[in-house]
């Protein structure tokens, strides 16, 4: 028996060497860390188990029969963060580059169906140079079992993946199914065709950090919800946003244990200026909001007049979605709509109540929303907040017009509760434009146009544009005091923590994508 066990010592830590010793300085040379050294970076101390350690490839073409793979390119396994269990796989670049083969895929179904079994995330740390060639058509089929999981576990599982090198091809599209995607500054690049190919085939010259980088890929195109400037820093980031997360569907999001202060705050009186012209940073408001100003924004650099994350408040885990008054006013565009109505969907899949904290003129108008689709994306958010059975509360900070007032979370579509600010304006559009309308011909007839329209402006934002009419219809379920906010959040919360509510049964139904 010692022999064997020898014989064990010796083949663990051949695999636990990946590609060897040059090829891990390699990795090292390149600002990156090995697949081993992600994970324990990742994980609580001592935690990871390892599974399926010595798989081997079938494939006995090309030479393959002669060259060593240890643990077939992919690293799988488990542990614990927070002392809450997850799944984990992490592609092994010093092997074969990371390339997907047959049995380096079943090795990530394998862990995938485990943490679906078992009712526990799963994270994905993706470095690889995309299908291993010398397998042929069945490393594709592999990406395909990938797939198939990825989706069949959307809403079961949290599904996380983290860019840490080269994913391009096929290999894009798991991590676009998961449920965030997070990359590193200068090293994390996705894109279906690289730039040599995009060359030869357009004309376009660009390099790989300017066609799929981190930058690129959350500010511009809205594939990626986390960026950071290193490795050690996106990782960091992922055990912060499991801190937020419920294992599966199954259970309530965390709750954090705590002594919490509720006192009056002063500051909200000032930080929304009654103006309805002045910017201010919604962003200033969250804080106020949440215990110990903590807010983990989603997609800070996406469609920026929108801003989605999540925070706590008197240690109840919420998703909060709010305008952004100080890009494009805050109104609703295309990528504005795709980010606030899958966000919601998240937070529905996971038990996360909703808090949407409401500032809105309308949706943006323009040839190029029009002609873009502005009519199916928004109403993906209509759709969304419809589906949502969570707890749903809305807070109406300063304007909420027309359709946008509709689609954010209003008592006609599912708002539990709906609270409004005092100075808060609800109606079918702003006092101005209104007035135009109304009194257009009264307006031309004066001989004082500028008066007349003066006057008729301040009388229709005060029969209509105020929280009162809407109050009175019973669309809003209280006006409150601004530095009341924060406790009549957290009295929400509480009478809402039991909620139950249901849908009527279907397969699924049909989001306008």
């Amino acid at each position: 028996m010692e022999d064997k066990l020898y014989e064990l010592q010796d083949r663990r830590r051949k695999v636990e060497l990946g590609g060897g010793d040059k090829r891990i300085l390699a990795q090292h040379e390149k600002g990156k860390y090995t697949a081993r050294e992600r994970i324990l970076m990742l994980l609580d101390d001592d935690s990871f188990r390892e599974l399926n350690a010595f798989s081997e490839t079938r494939t006995r073409y090309f030479g393959m029969d002669k060259v060593d793979a240890p643990g077939e390119g992919v690293v799988t396994g488990y542990g614990t963060v927070g002392g809450r269990t997850v799944y984990v796989f992490a592609q092994d670049f010093t092997v074969f580059g990371g390339a997907l083969g047959e049995v380096h895929a079943e090795k990530i179904a394998k862990i995938m169906d485990l943490a679906a079994k078992n009712g526990h995330p799963v994270i994905g740390l993706n470095d690889s140079g995309g299908a291993r060639i010398q397998e042929g058509v069945v490393s594709l089929d592999g990406y395909g079992h990938i797939f198939y999981r990825n989706s069949i576990y959307s809403g079961v599982i949290p599904q996380i993946s983290v860019i840490l090198g080269p994913c391009a091809g096929g290999a894009v599209y798991s991590p676009a199914i998961t449920d965030f995607i997070f990359m590193v500054e200068g090293t994390s690049q996705m894109f279906i065709t690289g730039p040599k190919v995009i060359e030869t085939v357009t004309g376009e010259k660009i390099t790989s950090e300017g066609l799929g980088g981190a930058k690129v890929q959350e500010s511009i195109s809205g594939v990626a919800h986390f960026i950071g400037p290193t490795e050690e820093d996106v990782l960091q980031e992922v055990r912060r946003l499991l801190g937020y997360l419920p294992s599966s569907q199954t259970e309530s999001p965390p709750y954090v244990e705590g002594s919490y202060a509720f006192d009056a705050d002063e500051s909200l009186l000032e930080v929304v200026p009654v103006d309805g012209t002045k910017v201010y940073d919604v962003k200033d408001v969250i804080t106020r909001l949440v215990d110990d100003g903590d807010f983990m924004e989603v997609q800070p650099l996406f469609a920026r007049n929108a801003v989605v994350g999540f925070g706590r408040i008197g240690g109840h885990t919420l998703g909060i979605v709010a305008n952004q008054p100080k890009f494009l006013a805050g109104g609703l565009d295309i990528d504005s709509s795709d980010k606030i109505a899958r966000f919601i969907r998240f937070c529905d899949s996971f038990n996360i109540p909703l808090l949407t904290l409401e500032d809105v003129t309308g949706f943006i108008p323009g040839v190029k929303q029009e002609h873009g689709g502005i009519i199916r994306h928004g109403a993906k958010i209509l759709y969304a907040y419809s589906e949502a059975t969570v707890p749903k509360i809305t807070v109406i900070l300063r304007k909420a017009y027309g359709g946008a007032y509709v689609a954010l979370n209003s008592k006609a579509i599912g708002a539990d509760l709906v609270y409004a600010w005092p100075a808060s304006e609800i109606a079918v559009m702003g006092p101005e434009g209104a007035a135009n309308i109304i009194y257009a011909k009264e307006i031309s007839d004066s001989p004082d146009p500028l008066a007349t329209r003066t006057k008729r402006i301040e009388q229709y934002r005060e029969q209509f544009a105020n929280p009162y009419v809407a109050a009175g219809a019973g669309m809003v379920d209280d006006v409150i005091d601004p530095r009341e906010t924060r406790q009549k959040l957290f009295e929400a919360l509480e009478l809402l923590k039991n909620k139950q509510e249901s849908r009527p049964k279907k397969k699924h139904g049909n989001i306008p994508l």
